[in-house]
């Protein structure tokens, strides 16, 4: 697959989230620093995290199982702490933050920003663009935080092997993952190509096989021994 997704807004039959004053605001921490960013494609199932470690890195979902001393853990779908992977990042995660957009998180080592319901970029620092998935989110947060360079691992954005992560997903038909990259959540990355770059901010796509076509695509080897950057 690649990254989580989220409800699309106005759909599903969800109410827009209610109004909260006291969203997070993102700190610029990683001011002209390097952050990769961990999905869950495919491409990342025998790919080895600990060659990441003293980077900044986001972990997006069960990725952090991957990588459970990753600066940052994102997720988008509230159901997804309360009901499914919550208690496990709470015994293993060893990162700074765990941040979403999620509305009625009431766990207080969970960072809340606003979601913006738009497929754009957000600039003001306690928001995110929503783009239908944590990727587009998560590429957003690492603009907040400063990062200058954004490798994406793991955005595969498409079913290989027959699998839709690299973790084993989560029971969904293919056939419907499959449906959902192409129609929901792959068109939106593009919109924020045009923007980052003016931002000066450069993205690298580390899966040669990805539908994302809008940044150069590069084997992680090339990113991680420096020809990529």
């Amino acid at each position: 697959m690649g990254v989580g997704g989220c409800v699309s807004p106005g759909r599903g039959g969800r109410k827009p989230a209610p109004a909260q004053e006291n969203y997070w605001t993102v700190p610029r921490e990683w001011a002209g620093e390097t952050c990769f960013i961990i999905g869950g494609g495919p491409s990342l199932h025998q790919f080895d995290a600990a060659l990441l470690r003293g980077r900044r890195v986001i972990v997006i979902n069960r990725s952090f199982r991957m990588a459970p001393w990753a600066d940052v853990l994102y997720f988008c779908d509230g159901y997804w702490w309360t009901g499914v992977d919550g208690p496990e990042v709470r015994e293993k995660f060893e990162g700074k933050y765990i941040i979403t957009i999620a509305h009625g998180i009431k766990d207080p080592i969970v960072k809340i920003l606003k979601n913006t319901s738009k497929h754009e970029l957000a600039t003001n620092p306690s928001e995110l663009g929503h783009g239908t998935n944590s990727g587009f989110q998560a590429i957003n947060l690492a603009y907040h935080f400063g990062a200058t360079r954004i490798v994406l691992l793991g955005f595969d954005m498409k079913i290989a092997a027959k699998a839709t992560h690299h973790h084993g997903g989560y029971g969904a038909p293919r056939e419907i993952v499959s449906h959902v990259l192409k129609t929901s959540m792959l068109p939106h990355f593009a919109k924020l190509a045009g923007p980052l770059q003016a931002a000066g901010v450069t993205v690298l796509n580390a899966n040669p096989d990805s539908a994302i076509d809008c940044w150069p695509r590069l084997p992680i080897e090339f990113i991680l021994d420096g020809r990529g950057l």
